[in-house]
């Protein structure tokens, strides 16, 4: 039985991309071209925020001083706290990210975890870590909004 593997490695053969290719509604859902597309989407992005926080803990130990002003040392200390909650929300995006990589590698990328039907491309462009079609989303905001209030 010949699974793809061959010693552990994938040997799918290499996917090429136009740098103009956009995923459209008249081929196949989640083909090699559109996964291939929605992979190298999320490792670049994946790759940004990783860079935006190395650059981060950079600037965090090069800025480390003794300001004697209060005002100044408070401010200081005040865009530290929004860039460590900013960097933070980032890490649960890495996280995000990895999954819909997971997603991909699994073959389940594209479709909704509550329905199993296709997300919309258009949607997974916009958001292509996204789990659930858009009505599955808004019914589920809606039972939050509806669970919160109560």
């Amino acid at each position: 039985m010949d699974d793809g593997l061959k010693g552990g490695v994938d040997m799918k053969a290499e996917v090429f991309l136009p740098d103009d290719y956009r995923p459209a509604e008249d081929e196949p859902f989640m083909n090699d071209r559109q996964t291939e597309y929605f992979r190298q989407k999320l490792i670049n992005w994946r790759d940004d925020l990783l860079a935006d926080g190395r650059d981060t803990i950079e600037t965090m130990q090069d800025g480390t001083r003794n300001i004697p002003d209060v005002v100044d040392r408070s401010s200081e200390e005040t865009d530290r706290s929004l860039e460590l909650r900013t960097r933070d929300r980032q890490r649960k995006l890495v996280a995000k990210i990895d999954g819909a990589l997971r997603r991909i590698e699994e073959g389940e990328f594209g479709y909704c975890n509550v329905t199993g039907d296709p997300i919309s491309l258009k949607r997974l462009d916009a958001r292509p870590i996204a789990t659930m079609s858009l009505e599955a989303q808004e019914r589920h905001e809606r039972r939050e909004k509806v669970h919160r209030d109560d």
